[in-house]
């Protein structure tokens, strides 16, 4: 099979955006703007929006566009673009809205309305999300907003069979929020016809009414005009467990008011929109859905400071930092970091290191913060964990042995506490960067296995070229672990990446080519 990317990547002639070779799922994107420029003289901006995908840090190909929508500066676009989430990639996305001024394809032809870069891993952790629009030098584009909101396509509802007497008729419908009313989904339009049937649609759930089938949803019908100024005909509101009554013989029946009719005389409705649906319901709960649904991941970096990995002042040191001012240390927590960095609201990360001597008393330590600051071990953002990672790193004295198990239970022990405080919407992941020695694997493996019954899941970064056989045990893929004692683990929560299999002629990668982290490990089942 071709992904979007793919296709993308063969038309303009640039390579394949890369895929994970595990799960995947879909996000569908609702894109709305408010108080765009108007660039036309007599009439108003004619805006569409076209979406561009970088995933491979260097080049940006279109995906799609809206339609574009005549006189507007406040659009609320029916096309929605559905994009394949890769939660183990930064999917970078650029939504740039234009003015359409003539019938060619070339953008560059029309005027340039503003722009909003971010990754798709922002929205989904968001749902929703207002952001200013941009020009190109990164000025704000008067007060233009653009809104983009995630729905993740877990079933479909098929609409079948709707009568109404009027002429050139479509339909809307709208989702509640907060903030009001949400356009789901516009039917095309029926040209001359009183009593038009729409084609078969469907509606992601998520979006009609997010999963909820006792909130009212609203469908007004309007007759389409090509200048944008359509006449309402009537509205109705209804749920879906509502909608859902109908049958092939008795369809559900709703009248279609006008609300500057209601108080004539002898008015009844402006017509009777009959819904015959087909709904079929399925709930796969997938690290996804947890995500959109609020969860926050917690993300605790835990950093290998023994001696076997060099002295660090030494080239050959695995901590040795190179005139470019990167080690394998750095390049791991940039890409697993800002991969993570997306999904936690606060940006503050707690980051320890182990198997060092640490001052001022110079004892070796299993699980201290690299900040030196017990009470407040938090680094702000992915640079913040890189600052304090150099400072840190001159006061120490690289020394030994080297155990996993002091930060596996730490981070365990705030994962225990979310259970027993009812906290369902929190996630914690522990990622260990090591040069691969182990040597309190029993002790490890007892961790993991307790841990596995937690929210909880573990990424291993093996760095330098040290035999990590013992890493692949304990990424258990093909079976579950046991601990030295017997107790079987509830399920796989550790992930172990080889670093090295991602340098080229002895240097580093760019930090996005980590590979892919199995979604099984952050699974929250």
């Amino acid at each position: 099979m071709i992904t979007f990317g793919q296709q993308a990547a063969m038309a303009s002639g640039g390579p394949p955006v890369p895929r994970a070779t595990h799960l995947t799922t879909k996000v569908e994107l609702t894109i709305s703007c408010e108080k765009l420029m108007d660039m036309d003289v007599f009439s108003k901006s004619d805006p569409l929006c076209a979406l561009y995908i970088n995933t491979s840090g260097s080049q940006w190909y279109e995906f799609g566009r809206t339609e574009m929508i005549l006189n507007s500066l406040n659009p609320k676009f029916a096309k929605k673009f559905v994009i394949d989430y890769y939660f183990e990639i930064v999917q970078r996305l650029k939504f740039c809205v234009y003015d359409i001024d003539n019938n060619t394809y070339d953008l560059s032809d029309d005027d340039f309305l503003g722009e909003l870069e971010c990754t798709l891993g922002q929205i989904v952790s968001n749902r929703q999300m207002t952001r200013p629009l941009l020009l190109k030098d990164k000025r704000p584009a008067g007060h233009g907003t653009i809104t983009v909101m995630a729905d993740f396509e877990v079933l479909a509802c098929r609409l079948d069979k709707k009568y109404l007497w009027w002429s050139d008729p479509f339909l809307e419908f709208y989702k509640q929020t907060e903030t009001g009313w949400q356009l789901a989904h516009r039917t095309e339009v029926v040209k001359n016809n009183l009593n038009p049937i729409w084609r078969p649609f469907r509606i992601p759930l998520r979006s009609l009414c997010g999963g909820n089938v006792e909130i009212p949803i609203k469908v007004d019908c309007y007759d389409h005009h090509v200048s944008g100024s359509h006449d309402l005909i009537g509205s109705f509101k209804a749920t879906l467990a509502e909608m859902q009554v109908g049958t092939h013989i008795s369809p559900a029946e709703f009248e279609c008011i006008n609300p500057k009719k209601q108080n004539k005389k002898d008015y009844k409705n402006s017509g009777v929109i009959f819904l015959l649906l087909f709904i079929t319901f399925l709930f796969i709960y997938t690290f996804l859905d947890y995500i959109m649904g609020g969860c926050q991941i917690h993300f605790t970096i835990a950093i290998d400071f023994t001696g076997s990995n060099g002295d660090p002042i030494s080239p050959q040191s695995l901590h040795y930092i190179s005139p470019e001012g990167y080690n394998e240390y750095l390049a791991a927590i940039w890409a697993v970091g800002n991969v993570i960095q997306d999904y936690n609201s606060s940006k503050m990360f707690p980051v320890f290191g182990f198997g060092a001597q640490v001052p001022p008393t110079w004892q070796v330590s299993h699980e201290f913060p690299i900040n030196f600051n017990p009470a407040n071990p938090f680094c702000e953002g992915i640079e913040g964990v890189v600052h304090a990672y150099r400072q840190c790193l001159p006061q120490l004295k690289l020394w030994g042995p080297t155990n996993f198990s002091p930060v596996i239970n730490h981070v365990a022990c705030f994962a225990r506490q979310a259970i027993q405080q009812n906290m369902a919407s929190h996630y914690f992941v522990l990622l260990i960067i090591t040069d691969g020695v182990i040597t309190d694997m029993d002790q490890t493996r007892t961790a993991i296995v307790a841990a596995s019954r937690l929210p909880m899941s573990i990424i291993i970064v093996g760095v330098g070229g040290a035999d990590f056989s013992a890493m692949e045990f304990l990424d258990s893929d093909d079976r579950l672990l046991h601990s030295p004692t017997g107790d079987l683990a509830s399920r796989d929560i550790v992930q172990f990446v080889p670093f090295r299999n991602f340098q080229v002629s002895g240097s580093l990668c760019p930090p996005q080519t980590l590979p892919p982290l199995s979604l099984s490990t952050l699974s929250l089942s």
